[in-house]
């Protein structure tokens, strides 16, 4: 009970703050996520967690932390599902913003910390292994390659800002990752 009175006395001058963006209506707007997942973490169904964060020019518009709805066979396979969700939300916010009149930037960029999930978004064949995943598979290949609107890229896991939303982590990575994601509101400026 302590730590939950700390927190919230350390951290009530934070939260999230959207400015306009001022210029022209030709500006394009910059969509980045980050996604992870842990692997088997419920000690009692299996299951992994599924967390990602959507940033909008830098600001956090939507996160999740999810079990996922199945048990899954190895970490490449929790992480390729975090993936595609996070996908999905990324294509579902980029076509609400072009139906709002907004411009975005693409290649959308997702950031991942798994290569093999990696791998399975950029190569459109399957075999035995991953055979079971493979309508997501096809859902996610068909938007990245070299003309795609969705850009897979690597990040080392203590710079994936999505890790504290699937794992218990420590407070020198909670603090590393929360001024990216909450701003000072008293003062309009990141912590």
């Amino acid at each position: 009970m302590k730590r939950i009175i700390k927190h919230v006395l350390d951290t009530k001058g934070l939260g999230l703050k959207i400015a306009p963006v001022i210029g022209s209506k030709s500006l394009l707007w910059n969509v980045v996520a980050f996604s992870d997942s842990d692997y088997a973490g419920d000690p009692d169904s299996r299951k992994s967690v599924s967390g990602f964060i959507v940033y909008l020019c830098g600001v956090p518009i939507c996160w999740r932390s999810k079990a996922q709805r199945t048990v899954t066979l190895s970490s490449a396979e929790a992480e390729w599902i975090a993936l595609s969700e996070v996908a999905k939300e990324v294509l579902f916010i980029a076509q609400i913003l072009e139906t709002m009149g907004v411009k975005v930037e693409y290649p959308i960029v997702i950031r991942v910390d798994n290569t093999a999930a990696i791998f399975m978004a950029t190569n459109v064949t399957t075999n035995q292994r991953t055979r079971h995943v493979d309508i997501r598979t096809k859902f996610v290949t068909q938007y990245t390659g070299p003309d795609g609107i969705l850009k897979i890229l690597f990040v080392k896991g203590t710079d994936n800002e999505s890790d504290i939303m699937t794992k218990n982590v420590t407070g020198n990575l909670h603090e590393k990752h929360i001024p990216k994601m909450m701003t000072n509101v008293d003062e309009g400026t990141t912590k």
